[in-house]
């Protein structure tokens, strides 16, 4: 299974990164009702640092971001589930296609928190270079300021209208 695939389907809610119960039905090839019911058959597995449900404004803030319509409707909530949650969910669905579908899962979100780690470490480095070079920094955009208001200024001596003697042109 394809790690882009599956990092589309994570988002961002409560501050966690999770994946919708449709999202996860779809990548086990079963029915979101299905997916819910053992998941519900076997509740103490999921605390809510695991899963937890979504609130109509939050469904409502999601649906926005992946433009689904209203059209059939959900009666009930989704579940929203963490990366602890899905890793607890190849307990409960114990298929192969379940077991297979939640190591790529989990490695998905292990490559997005390596990325989150890394872009970290580039903007603190990055930060630290601003920091320590400002003044150089500040000069070259001064420098490039004055080049290009001299640019500008050149080009308005350019077009203005000549005055003066006028050579006389031969017919």
């Amino acid at each position: 299974m394809q790690i882009q695939v599956i990092q589309k389907k994570i988002y961002e809610i409560r501050d966690q990164k999770v994946m919708m119960d449709f999202d996860l039905s779809e990548l086990y090839e079963t029915e979101t009702k299905y997916l819910k019911r053992a998941v519900k058959a076997n509740l103490k597995r999921f605390p809510p640092d695991f899963m937890f449900e979504l609130t109509k404004k939050e469904f409502e803030t999601l649906r926005c971001n992946f433009s689904t319509s209203k059209k059939g409707g959900t009666r009930y909530m989704p579940f929203a589930f963490t990366e602890q949650g899905v890793a607890m969910l190849s307990a409960v669905l114990n298929s192969d296609k379940a077991i297979d579908v939640n190591i790529s899962i989990i490695r998905a979100f292990v490559m997005m928190r390596q990325f989150a780690i890394n872009y970290k470490d580039l903007a603190d480095k990055i930060a630290k270079l601003e920091k320590k070079n400002n003044k150089q920094f500040k000069d070259v955009y001064e420098a490039l300021n004055l080049l290009l208001s001299d640019k500008e200024t050149e080009i308005d001596f350019e077009s203005r209208e000549r005055i003066g003697y006028k050579q006389a042109i031969a017919s």
